[in-house]
């Protein structure tokens, strides 16, 4: 047990580690974590979600965890984290969550109003709204960062010219992901870790660092920008390494 909440605590299968991505990027913003897990023979995939909203996109990773034999490391970066919290409390097989420069949030806030609070984070100012069309007929709003803006916001610590790669090739979220409130949290529930950028101007350090504590998370501190499974792979493959150890019981005989 870890602060009373529930480890796995039968068998020795070393779990999947599933990765959720966050708004503005895409599954590859895990390269450098996955080398080095697959490194060292575990099992990581990276699944590209919607961006559609906390609704959609739990439903769909919580389809994702529960498709996996054996049990899950689900871990969350950035929106990707309120992505794990509300699909893991219903994904049985997952057995812990860490949280990457992420929102562990609590039952019915908004990020919105929980990315608003930082004293930190420029994201909101940066942000450009674009018409997309949705099923049924008529048009939805999704945001952008504004590419002059992402490397500052984002970015910080990687060269230029990565960090306009990533402003060019990254993926909107719909406006809906900001208002819609979420629901129980698994981290209630289960072990979590938390890795707190303290150079995040995206999600704000001072809220992913508050969420964590009362998350209850084992929380490591690293200076890097928002990205930091991208400019510091080693330093999240570490943590994520520290959690596969403690809910990985030892195998007996």
């Amino acid at each position: 047990m870890k602060g009373g909440k529930t480890m796995a605590t039968e068998g020795s299968e070393t779990p999947t580690v599933v990765l959720v991505h966050g708004a503005f990027a895409d599954g590859s913003s895990w390269s450098g974590v996955i080398e080095r897990l697959q490194a060292k023979g575990i099992e990581a995939i990276a699944p590209a979600i919607p961006l559609r909203g906390i609704t959609a996109d739990s439903a769909y990773v919580e389809s994702v965890l529960g498709q996996i034999d054996g049990p899950v490391l689900a871990v969350g970066h950035s929106y990707g984290g309120a992505v794990i919290t509300n699909a893991a409390e219903r994904a049985r097989n997952v057995v812990g969550l860490v949280f990457v420069a992420a929102f562990a949030t609590e039952e019915g806030e908004t990020l919105g109003v929980a990315t608003a609070a930082s004293t930190v984070s420029t994201l909101m100012p940066a942000l450009i709204p674009r018409r997309y069309p949705i099923a049924g007929g008529g048009t939805g709003t999704e945001l952008h960062v504004d590419p002059a803006r992402f490397p500052a916001t984002f970015a910080g610590d990687l060269p230029a010219e990565q960090a306009a790669a990533m402003a060019a090739t990254q993926r909107p979220i719909a406006d809906v992901a900001f208002a819609e409130t979420t629901g129980v949290p698994a981290w209630k529930r289960l072990p979590s870790w938390a890795v707190i950028a303290t150079a995040d101007k995206a999600a704000g350090s001072d809220v992913t660092r508050s969420m964590a504590v009362r998350a209850g998370a084992t929380i490591s501190e690293v200076d890097a920008s928002h990205v930091v499974m991208v400019s510091k792979p080693a330093a999240v493959t570490a943590v994520i390494l520290e959690a596969l150890a403690a809910v990985t019981p030892v195998a007996v005989g």
